[in-house]
């Protein structure tokens, strides 16, 4: 049988799929749980979530949350750091935490036979940790060697400063994650003694639980381990509001360099708001998937790209578009012209073809995002942050079948603006400025990356 290979594939029937069910409850000090029963293998993952982001740092110690973070395993309650790991490790545990804007996640994946030990090492860990000068200092400097490594790769700095230059310096969102050398220097053992105290409460935590557990069992052993856990938390009730900066150039200048990192972008509205799906239709046409518009353009017809995306990202309070893509030094203008040209053309409106095309593929890639432990607390956690009905996963396929080519051609132009584009880009500056001018892209500037949080 010959294939023609000049026209797309059809798309095969839609999966027959079931979603889990998620059960929640709440202990008596206030701990709300989220709980999916999983048995096809003998595995159970604890997630806790903490409203203990970078966003709630204060700005002259950015970077005190991820710290803190860091620190937390660093030895709990009779055990040090290296007796907790040994615990861990001997339970076939695997035990991990991270920060982002929003939240710090804790998070304990363990055999079903070993979660009463895991996890009474996992409720030391969150409300008896050593947080010692010593474990402090060694954290600190990891920090700061983190750091020294980050600022020599040029897509961490396109996406540190893409941020900073679209939210502004005013807004917590602005700020890395990891902080900076002159606000990680500032951190002392006492502050991050004051987080812990002002963040680790129950009342302002969420426990998500997936795994080979039956409800009872599970309430037997959570209430055992967190249902004594209480304290006061008194993380401030933030209220941030955002201002598009208007059309400009960002340069941060890396002379010499061959390759410029791109970012460009705008500010939209938040992840919980009616047009989400709209929006997730209108951005996999122009840049959210290897056939989109835009990777058509820059990298099939013009090989002017290895590869080339676009997203709308979402924190708890706040979204944004961006395209992201590295190009030839030399090369600049050009991408960016076809980058701005693609923008601008999706508010004239989608094709019913590409509208099939993406709802069929958001559509049978969505039960793949519950296959594992790891994905169907991802996704509970993500219904949690950002406030999502509770039938939401339930919804989720009707809703994307439903919407129409003009719903999506009428927020085209709202959603996506190459009148508002905030463009970062990470090269030699010199060989840039000799390519790009402001008639097309907005206002140019050069900047140093290490001036722009004022180091």
């Amino acid at each position: 049988m010959q294939i023609d290979r000049s026209k797309r594939p059809a798309s095969s029937a839609n999966i027959d799929f079931k979603l889990p069910k998620i059960n929640s409850q709440r202990l008596n000090n206030g701990l709300d749980i989220y709980f999916v029963e999983k048995n096809e293998l003998p595995i159970i993952r604890l997630s806790l979530i903490i409203n203990c982001g970078s966003r709630y740092d204060p700005v002259h110690l950015n970077g005190l949350n991820n710290l803190l973070a860091m620190c937390i395993d660093e030895g709990a309650g009779e055990l040090n750091s290296l007796q907790l790991a040994d615990e861990f490790e001997m339970l076939g545990a695997h035990f991990s935490v991270s920060t982002d804007p929003d939240i710090m996640l804790l998070s304990l994946q363990t055999l079903t036979e070993n979660f009463n030990k895991a996890l009474n090492l996992f409720a030391c860990v969150v409300t008896k940790p050593h947080l010692n000068e010593i474990d402090f200092k060694r954290e600190q400097d990891k920090v700061f060697v983190r750091l020294r490594q980050l600022n020599a790769e040029p897509d961490y700095l396109a996406e540190t400063a893409f941020e900073y230059f679209l939210f502004g310096n005013s807004s917590p969102y602005s700020l890395p994650t990891l902080g900076t050398d002159k606000t990680i220097n500032k951190i002392t053992i006492d502050s991050i003694q004051r987080s812990y105290s002002k963040s680790f409460s129950p009342l302002n935590s969420k426990l998500v639980v997936a795994g080979n557990i039956d409800k009872l069992n599970l309430d037997s052993e959570i209430g055992s381990a967190l249902g004594n856990w209480y304290s006061k938390h008194t993380t401030d009730q933030q209220v941030l509001e955002f201002k598009n900066p208007g059309k400009k150039v960002l340069i941060v200048d890396k002379e010499g360099a061959v390759q410029t990192e791109i970012r460009t972008g705008h500010l939209t509205s938040k992840r919980n708001q009616e047009d989400f799906f709209q929006k997730q239709i209108l951005n996999l046409t122009l840049g959210g998937q290897f056939s989109s518009r835009l990777n058509l353009n820059l990298r099939e017809k013009n090989g002017y790209t290895y590869g080339i995306h676009s997203r709308f990202n979402y924190w708890k309070d706040a979204g944004y578009f961006a395209v992201s893509t590295s190009v030839d030094t030399e090369l600049t203008f050009q991408a960016l012209k076809e980058i701005f040209s693609e923008v601008d053309k999706i508010k004239d409106g989608i094709t019913q073809d590409e509208l099939t095309f993406a709802k069929s593929s958001l559509i049978k890639r969505f039960p793949s995002n519950f296959e594992t432990y790891t994905q169907i607390s991802g996704n509970i956690i993500r219904k949690i942050i950002h406030n999502l009905p509770d039938d939401y996963f339930e919804n989720y396929t009707d809703n994307i079948e439903s919407v129409t080519q003009d719903e999506v051609n009428k927020i085209g132009s709202s959603s996506i603006d190459a009148d508002k584009l905030v463009t970062v880009l990470v090269g030699d500056s010199k060989n840039i400025l000799a390519q790009i001018n402001e008639d097309k892209f907005g206002e140019i500037k050069v900047v140093e990356f290490d001036k722009i949080f004022g180091e």
